[in-house]
């Protein structure tokens, strides 16, 4: 066999192939925290730093830097949320410096100086059927524009879909694996309702719920045929979705495979009409109820398996399911805040996993602000001395 890219490894390794080695994948960085703090003991410059995103050339440079071969989350991702957003508004300030601040979800967050976790959410403006009607769902609404203006980053360049963009795409020739972001079909929802609105709707009013999956999962379908009919290549679709936590569902199971489900569905048999196999989701927490649903609508690779206090794993999901079922991700991020033994533990756990084909080790989660640079460097030289 001779030398395979990066993207033929890991796509060989999802479709259980062979390939030459493992390669090396992680999932980006801690919003800017993790690299503000490189940058202050001089592992990434502070250009780098604030230049970062996923899949830019500043990715490609620290992924480099630290000994991976890429980071997972490279997508083309066409406007699938609210559009336009709602402008950023200040609607209260403390005398802390805390300030109330209405974001581009129409949802109130509290923002307090220096903190660095998810911002607590206040209020929101969708309540009811009228300000659905009257405020988001017309954002909803569907346009090509969603597509052409958005930008696509490949082979070092930034360009926009309708000005060069498309021949790239076209053209699939890249060395790391590529997807198209199809969107979110609930979590986004849960976005501009807030979580403790989210779970009275389905009682309150289940005709608006059904309305509104109905509108993002439209969205998320004409998004993707229009990039697909056009001619571009992709190496899998990709969903985000984010509605569990550490003990399960944010959604009731029942209601996600007769709601949501069918709508999966529709958009991974396009998918397979256009020759992608692989079909990747993002959803952290404890996901456990939701994979069977998945699983039966055409998503077939599950990321990035948070290990957290639950233990997530591929293992119990590959014995229950069987191949269908691949992985990206699984990988504890918290050992980068331990010591070496720690690394050398979780390698010894990973070979288990490789073991049974159709998964990819990656980091389970952005690579998080207390990660000790040594190490995640440590990590990529035994992963290498390990799968070759």
């Amino acid at each position: 066999m001779g030398d395979m890219t990066n993207r033929e490894r890991a796509m060989a390794v999802l479709r259980y192939e062979d390939y030459d080695r493992l390669p090396l994948v992680h999932f980006g960085f801690w919003s800017g925290h993790t690299l503000q703090k490189w940058a202050s003991l001089g592992h990434v410059t502070m250009a780098e730093a604030d230049a970062w995103t996923d899949g830019n050339e500043v990715d490609a440079i620290i992924t480099e830097r630290l000994g991976f071969d890429f980071n997972w989350q490279s997508l083309f991702s066409p406007a699938g949320r609210l559009w336009p957003g709602f402008e950023a508004e200040v609607v209260a300030e403390l005398s802390d410096g805390t300030k109330h601040v209405r974001n581009g979800n129409g949802v109130v967050v509290v923002q307090r100086p220096e903190a660095g976790s998810i911002p607590a959410e206040i209020d929101h403006m969708l309540k009811d059927r009228a300000s659905w009607e009257a405020d988001f769902k017309h954002r909803y609404v569907w346009d090509e524009r969603r597509v052409t203006q958005s930008l696509v980053r490949r082979n070092g360049k930034v360009l926009r879909y309708d000005e060069g963009g498309l021949e790239i795409l076209k053209t699939g020739e890249w060395d790391t694996p590529y997807g198209l972001n199809c969107g979110s079909l609930f979590g986004q929802i849960r976005d501009v309702l807030g979580l403790e609105n989210t779970c009275y709707l389905p009682i309150d009013d289940p005709d608006l719920l059904d309305e509104m999956i109905d509108a993002v999962a439209e969205l998320a379908y004409q998004n993707t045929k229009y990039v697909l009919e056009a001619g571009a290549k992709f190496d899998f679709i990709h969903f985000w979705e984010d509605i569990s936590f550490r003990s399960g569902p944010l959604v009731s199971p029942k209601l996600f495979a007769e709601n949501v489900g069918p709508h999966y569905r529709r958009v991974t048999d396009l998918a397979k009409q256009h020759g992608i196999d692989i079909v990747s989701l993002d959803s952290d927490g404890c996901i456990d109820a939701l994979v069977p649903i998945w699983l039966e609508n055409g998503v077939n690779t599950m990321f990035p398996i948070e290990v957290g206090v639950w233990h997530a794993s591929i293992e119990p999901w590959r014995a229950q399911y069987g191949k269908e079922l691949r992985g990206v991700g699984g990988v504890n991020k918290n050992m980068f805040s331990k010591d070496r033994a720690a690394v050398d533990a979780e390698v010894e756990r990973i070979k288990l996993l490789v073991a049974l084909g159709g998964y990819l080790p990656c980091i389970d989660h952005r690579i998080a602000p207390d990660a000790e640079w040594e190490l995640v460097c440590y990590y990529a030289a035994r992963m290498r001395e390990t799968f070759g």
